[in-house]
């Protein structure tokens, strides 16, 4: 709209500008960012209707009606899914891995192979990895407090039992151990078929928290107490606790140790690097998750709170 000529009078529907006496006009200038927070708007909250109905900065122009919205289904409409994220939603890898595997030419959709990414799949269509026929599953996600003598595995060739037979009637779906516990070490473990989530919990630049609590076979210096958070040097490179203390009443032969690294055997090759023979482990939390009224041998499923702590983290 063109300014008014000078000596043109105000014609019907249109207002005077009213001027402060320094000549300045006392309305709020768009994108001034000295005012007070909210300026431009009115009592309650909102910002001011232009009197000709149109949107503040909106190039359209007054009279012209607004854009119609396109009411053509999305994606997330027809059903259609990325195979990358049907792989990772089968248990069969994170959607990095899928994306591996799909290039790699082992993944069939409807007997044929697809190796272009970004191929998204239908609610109809059969997929195939590895000689089996996959299938979205629900995502499942196992709180076991794992007693001794059990294998983290999915099968033991030995015929050992394994974590697997203290959850077989957990879900019908397939879930992986996250992590290792060894043989003989108890406590926390999560299982689940999120393969997405296990690669981040499991993945060095993320390094889930977890706390130990160890029992040791002779009483430890305060000096190897201190040595254990400034680092331990092991055969496959140096590693450092977190914090470690000792469990008060123990005699100093029960430390509780943190840490984020997750390499086979950690704990147990720290300590016995400066001497010491772990007679007991015990995996007290992981990832914020706790064995807190959980019996030994025993599992749950978890709440859906926990789940999404899970994944925020970093």
């Amino acid at each position: 709209m063109a300014p008014n000529r000078p000596g043109r009078k105000p014609g019907p529907g249109r207002r005077p500008k009213r001027s402060s006496p320094d000549g300045r006009s006392d309305r709020p200038r768009t994108g001034d960012r000295s005012g007070a927070k909210g300026a431009g708007r009115n009592a309650e909250g909102r910002s001011p209707a232009r009197r000709d109905g149109g949107r503040p900065n909106d190039k359209r122009g007054p009279g012209k009606p607004a854009r119609a919205r396109s009411t053509k289904p999305t994606s997330a409409d027809d059903g259609l899914v990325r195979l990358n994220r049907y792989l990772a939603q089968s248990g069969v890898a994170s959607r990095r891995e899928a994306d591996t595997l799909i290039q790699a030419g082992v993944v069939t959709v409807n007997g044929k192979v697809v190796t272009e990414l970004g191929t998204k799949v239908a609610p109809g269509d059969v997929v195939h990895y590895g000689g089996q026929r996959l299938s979205m599953e629900q995502k499942r996600y196992v709180l076991l407090n794992k007693p001794k003598d059990f294998i983290t595995t999915t099968a033991d060739p030995a015929d050992r039992r394994t974590v697997m037979n203290l959850i077989a009637h957990a879900c019908t779906e397939r879930v992986y151990p996250v992590g290792r516990l060894d043989r003989m070490t108890t406590g926390v473990l999560l299982l689940t078929n999120d393969g997405e989530l296990a690669k981040k919990l499991t993945h060095p630049s993320h390094g889930a928290e977890k706390i130990y609590h160890a029992t040791l076979d002779q009483p430890v210096s305060a000096a190897h107490l201190k040595q254990l958070v400034d680092g331990v040097e092991l055969e496959d490179g140096p590693a450092q606790a977190d914090e470690a203390s000792f469990v008060p009443g123990s005699d100093r032969h029960e430390v509780g140790i943190k840490l984020h690294i997750g390499r086979n055997r950690i704990v147990r090759r720290m300590f016995e690097a400066l001497g010491y023979k772990v007679v007991k482990l015990d995996r007290v939390l992981f990832a914020g998750l706790t064995k807190k009224d959980l019996p030994r041998g025993k599992w749950r499923h978890l709440r859906e709170k926990e789940v999404t702590l899970l994944k925020r983290i970093r």
